[in-house]
């Protein structure tokens, strides 16, 4: 794995060191010697990692962490503060800065290259969500994301622990701000993790009855929680087992004996971290709603229901037929003028809510355009078509429209055409045509009518 990291230090041999380090395993090194370099490097080349230095002449390391972490460009960007100092307190510091490590000099070099490479790794998988959450945005599908970066994040926690005294240290330390759990077991971990929608997964991969390292590789392994983050507990000098963890996608880890303060700013870094991540796979799939959903009606879109119906006109066959209907709501024109175009869209609203209490689950109810609506029903024929139509026609004949204004409620009437599949040759705009057609036939005939396609 390559990536383009970043090396800020105000002393030059430390940088050439890490930069040959660095250069020797194939990543692409800049650099920069002071908090304004490094602000600006940030800006100009959006590096993958960056390796900084705490004891700075003018602006400190923590101040350069604090301005990265507060840019909505460059939050994601993952930073390890790689310095001299080596109390519990100066790692709080850079931690509560939004740093996601603290590594103390002499670094060694296996643990430098397995917290890049973990780093790099999981900024990875969150820069695809944020070019994705770019691309909803250029398309106005969502709206331009916040640095979420909260004081003082909490969540659902689970400590994977058999020591009693360690799981009630932990629960101590974390409690009553955070919701906790904890098991003693492989099989316990598993279950509950799969079923308990935690927000955190703490393993102590000192565990005496079994191995902790298989159960991060399971944790890492199962779907529902690919995306929850895991901080494993290290005993001091375990560096091969630590980068074995960081390897298989662990997020982060502490070093036992545990500072309790610590503990809580790397469990708080992580719960923002998924917060943020959260966010973007939300706004992921609303980009993805917004693309294929009418936005007044809730119904899916026309787009949406060509690529449906070509997809459903394949698996189609003489005995399993696809019926389609095409809807138009009779006279809409009269509505919005003599209502207004906000009662309009209230019947458009009300009429798709109408389809969807009359049709079924496996059908598919689609805003076509302005006030014309479909159905997609596999495994239907035309009879069984015609009915549901029949029914929905009556619905919105024999029950008035409320409106929000005099008169409060309208009367409407709907025409409807219908057409059916006709053998695995036959093609979707066909169809659509065969069913518009029916359509204009209900209209010439009168409106407030269903007509099926001549057999």
């Amino acid at each position: 794995m390559t990536a383009r990291v970043l090396v800020v230090d105000d002393i030059i041999s430390n940088v050439k060191l890490l930069e040959a380090k660095l250069a020797a395993e194939y990543f692409e090194v800049i650099t920069a010697s002071n908090g304004e370099q490094a602000l600006a490097r940030v800006a100009a080349d959006m590096p993958d990692i960056i390796l900084l230095d705490v004891m700075m002449p003018g602006m400190d390391g923590f101040e350069v962490c604090r301005r990265i972490k507060a840019n909505t460009k460059t939050t994601h960007i993952p930073i390890v503060m790689v310095t001299a100092l080596d109390q519990p307190s100066d790692r709080v510091t850079g931690l509560d800065a939004g740093a996601d490590d603290f590594l103390t000099k002499p670094v060694d070099d296996t643990a430098l290259f397995a917290r890049v490479r973990s780093l790099v790794r999981l900024k990875m998988m969150t820069d695809e969500l944020r070019m994705r959450e770019e691309t909803g945005q250029s398309m106005g599908l969502s709206d331009a994301g916040e640095v979420l970066f909260e004081p003082d994040p909490t969540g659902h926690i689970l400590i994977v622990e058999d020591r009693p005294e360690s799981s009630a240290w932990f629960r101590a330390a974390l409690e009553p701000k955070n919701k906790m759990a904890n098991v003693a077991t492989f099989d316990e971990a598993l279950v509950l993790a799969r079923g308990g929608e935690f927000d955190l997964i703490v393993v102590s991969l000192g565990v005496r009855s079994f191995d902790g390292l298989r159960l991060c590789s399971h944790l890492r392994s199962l779907a529902e929680i690919r995306n929850t983050p895991v901080l494993v507990l290290v005993n001091e000098g375990e560096s091969r087992k630590l980068a074995q963890a960081l390897d298989m996608g662990v997020n982060d880890y502490l070093m036992r004996p545990v500072d309790k303060n610590e503990l809580m700013a790397r469990v708080k870094t992580q719960l923002r971290k998924k917060r943020y991540a959260d966010k973007l796979r939300h706004n992921m799939q609303l980009s993805l709603e917004m693309a294929i959903t009418d936005q007044l009606t809730g119904l899916h879109n026309r787009r949406y229901m060509a690529r449906h119906l070509e997809t459903q006109m394949k698996n189609a066959s003489p005995a399993k037929p696809i019926s389609f209907f095409i809807m138009d709501i009779d006279f809409f024109k009269s509505v919005n003028d003599t209502h207004g175009h906000d009662v309009g869209d209230e019947v458009l609203r009300e009429f798709a809510s109408r389809i969807s209490a009359n049709v079924r689950g496996i059908d598919l109810a689609c805003r076509y355009g302005g006030e014309e609506f479909v159905v997609v029903m596999p495994d239907t024929d035309t009879a069984f078509a015609y009915s549901v139509a029949e029914r929905l026609r009556q619905s919105v004949e024999s029950t008035p429209f409320p409106i929000s204004r005099a008169p409060h409620a309208i009367n409407v009437t709907v025409s409807i055409g219908i057409a059916s599949s006709n053998g695995g040759s036959d093609a979707s705009d066909k169809l659509l045509h065969r069913a518009d057609q029916a359509l204009y036939r209900a209209k010439r005939e009168g409106r407030n009518r269903v007509i099926a396609e001549a057999a």
